[in-house]
């Protein structure tokens, strides 16, 4: 089976250098999100690029201490402008869009030969005070990119036919 290499290729990156990220690098990377499908066209995502060093730091304390988050020459902040709209079957489109849209930015950076790793364990207030979020925004999701300083271990996973059914459970 013949999947694009991005995708067998994917792992989480926990481990960086120091090696920035090109701007145009970084600018496909966004396009890529920008690109993504949402909940009626609605498109309502903003995202925070972060490169400063002060301002990453602040994140990783933010994100409960965890080194990695800090050490990633830059981070993506996937916001959402619109907390309230909710699809006719009544569940929240903003975590599905956000989810979407950075799906896309991974796998473009792992096509542009970065290493990346979501994060979702964090003290939203404090990321949203850090990076001047209005109040009303969420602060869905945290991409770390850069460049791997090893290969991680790839984990497991599990066959198709433990989590497919066709046609029932």
């Amino acid at each position: 089976m013949e999947l694009l290499p991005e995708i067998a290729e994917r792992v989480s990156v926990r481990s960086f250098t120091d090696r920035v990220p090109p701007e145009d690098v970084v600018r496909r990377i966004l396009e890529a999100g920008r690109l993504a499908p949402s909940a009626k066209n609605r498109q309502a995502w903003r995202f925070v690029v972060i490169r400063k060093e002060d301002v990453r730091r602040k994140i990783e304390e933010a994100a409960f201490h965890q080194e990695y988050v800090g050490q990633a020459p830059v981070i993506i902040a996937g916001c959402t402008t619109n907390v309230e709209y909710r699809m006719p079957n009544g569940q929240l489109s903003y975590p599905i869009d956000i989810s979407i849209a950075m799906t896309q930015m991974m796998l473009q950076a792992v096509h542009e030969g970065l290493g990346t790793c979501f994060v979702s364990s964090y003290d939203e207030e404090r990321v949203k005070y850090v990076l001047s979020v209005p109040y009303s925004m969420r602060v869905v999701l945290l991409l770390l990119l850069g460049y791997p300083a090893e290969e991680p271990l790839r984990p497991e996973r599990y066959p198709l036919e433990r989590i497919v059914g066709f046609d029932h459970w």
